[in-house]
């Protein structure tokens, strides 16, 4: 379990009176860690139909829900499994994969509305690849790097904040360069946020190894 708790992505809300109530009520509730990380899919799902599918102010509004209802599920599967004692063995494998296709469904998404499906896809493979360095340094016995630019929480901060601002704008005006920028910004962001991870986990490899 300290070990479990160790390698989580720090985050303030997990400490927070509404957040401890509300997992201790999903425990009582007898609700599997495993599935709030399934139902995160779903969340994403309805949020990348709103994206495609609905092309409007309440679409966009209704995306920026479903970014928060996710992340809700995101803190809710960790908060039952570790400190509501229900981990499980293939726990590891429910808190990584819906995390990967959510964020695909996202962002993919985004870009499809605006007519940018190859900005779309490159970010969501960026977004992946950032995850991937993540866990190819705990494999190599190193702690989990959760360092940005664009991490997990800011790649959903930036939607989130698109969605509402171009919900906004295509009230306006009909335009789309919100959504656009936020789709350049995640793309070049995990771009980065890999060289950054890459180059920390260099750097603690060489010092295990006494290099400079």
């Amino acid at each position: 379990k300290d070990e479990a708790a160790a390698n989580r992505r720090p985050l303030t809300s997990r400490s927070s009176g509404w957040a401890k109530a509300t997992a201790a009520l999903l425990v009582r509730m007898n609700v599997s860690p495993n599935a709030i990380s399934v139902i995160s899919i779903l969340f994403a799902a309805m949020g990348a139909a709103a994206f495609i599918y609905l092309q409007s102010p309440f679409g966009l509004v209704l995306a920026a829900i479903c970014v928060q209802l996710r992340l809700l599920c995101n803190l809710f599967d960790g908060m039952v499994a570790i400190e509501g004692g229900r981990q499980s063995a293939v726990g590891g494998l429910y808190n990584e994969i819906p995390d990967r296709i959510a964020d695909s469904l996202f962002i993919v998404a985004m870009a499809y509305s605006i007519g940018e499906p190859t900005l779309g896809w490159f970010g969501a493979l960026a977004a992946a690849i950032t995850a991937y360095i993540r866990t190819l340094g705990a494999s190599l016995k190193l702690a989990h790097d959760f360092r940005g630019p664009m991490a997990k929480p800011h790649r959903m901060a930036v939607i989130t904040a698109a969605s509402v601002l171009g919900a906004i704008e295509m009230w306006l005006n009909q335009s789309h360069w919100t959504l656009l920028i936020a789709a350049w910004v995640i793309a070049v962001g995990s771009v980065i946020t890999c060289c950054t991870r890459t180059l920390a986990i260099a750097k603690q490899l060489n010092s295990l190894h006494g290099r400079p």
